[in-house]
């Protein structure tokens, strides 16, 4: 079927799927379109264009002096919907200084080439505990079922296509298996109870969008199960035992340091963003027997 497709559609949809930022920054701005015009939320008036412009402002300038490539642009439109989607703050100054950190811990926390903490997880934990002044939304998403099916399947398919679907597996089962000991077999809590907390948006979009980034999660893929489920379960004594807001955010805050130790230790394959060999499948579909040497 996808063989009768007009070449130019071919060239679109390889382009596209080439690269899992495509994907994550689609299903980004339907969810903040969500937010904004179904579930009616209260941002500051001029939050997202300020949030996007010095995101791309402090990328474009790590980009000048480390002589990155022009798409890492593309992460930081993804740390700019991050930003919107989880931060509040009702201070300018504060939203400007979450996004600047997020940006720049890519060009500071870097070693080996590798930045080690998920910029919007950086930047929102490092602000709240710099200002006190910002806080993270969880309840903004509401608890009906539909977004738990809807934000879990978009998730899915993100992770899916940026091959981390077992971080975002491994960090449920640590964090839900541990809730689900406690709160059903050890506190006799109703299983609804347990439902009802997995039907957070925040949760959820922390599962499939920050966790599972690959740019900052260890390479080798035994380690980074391992971590993420270590990380469900220091979101669930941070949220059980010490009742912090946001649990998750801070788990991941805590172990990203030892992304790069792990990374020493055990070797694995470096992760890339773009897949050539996905662009060149739909283009040898388009033009049998030339792929990318066919093209100009």
């Amino acid at each position: 079927m996808l063989s009768s497709l007009p070449p130019g559609i071919h060239r679109t949809l390889g382009a596209f799927s080439s690269d899992a930022r495509h994907y994550q920054l689609s299903f980004l701005f339907i969810f903040l379109l969500t937010g904004l015009f179904a579930l009616n939320w209260s941002l500051l008036p001029w939050q997202i264009p300020l949030t996007f412009l010095v995101a791309l402002l402090t990328q474009f300038g790590g980009i000048h002096l480390l002589k990155l490539p022009l798409h890492s642009l593309k992460s930081a439109l993804i740390t700019s919907f991050s930003l919107c989607l989880l931060f509040r703050s009702e201070s300018y100054a504060v939203i400007l200084l979450a996004t600047f950190l997020s940006i720049a811990s890519k060009f500071v926390f870097r070693i080996n080439g590798k930045h080690f903490f998920n910029p919007a997880n950086f930047g929102i934990c490092a602000t709240i505990l710099l200002t006190g002044k910002g806080w993270i939304s969880p309840g903004q998403w509401g608890s009906e079922g539909l977004w738990l099916f809807l934000v879990g399947i978009l998730g899915f398919l993100v992770v899916s296509r940026a091959q981390r679907l077992d971080l975002a597996l491994s960090f449920i089962v640590g964090f839900g298996g541990a809730m689900l000991v406690r709160m059903v077999f050890w506190q006799h809590w109703p299983l609804d109870a347990l439902l009802h907390l997995f039907t957070s948006g925040s949760l959820l979009l922390f599962t499939f969008f920050m966790i599972t980034d690959p740019a900052s999660t260890p390479a080798h893929k035994t380690v980074r199960i391992c971590w993420a489920f270590a990380a469900g379960l220091l979101a669930f004594y941070l949220q059980a035992y010490q009742w912090i807001n946001a649990s998750p955010l801070w788990a991941l805050f805590f172990l990203s340091p030892l992304s790069p130790l792990l990374d020493h230790f055990f070797k694995g394959e470096k992760f890339r963003w773009t897949r050539p060999e996905v662009l060149s499948q739909h283009l040898s579909t388009s033009y049998p027997g030339q792929g990318l040497s066919g093209t100009h």
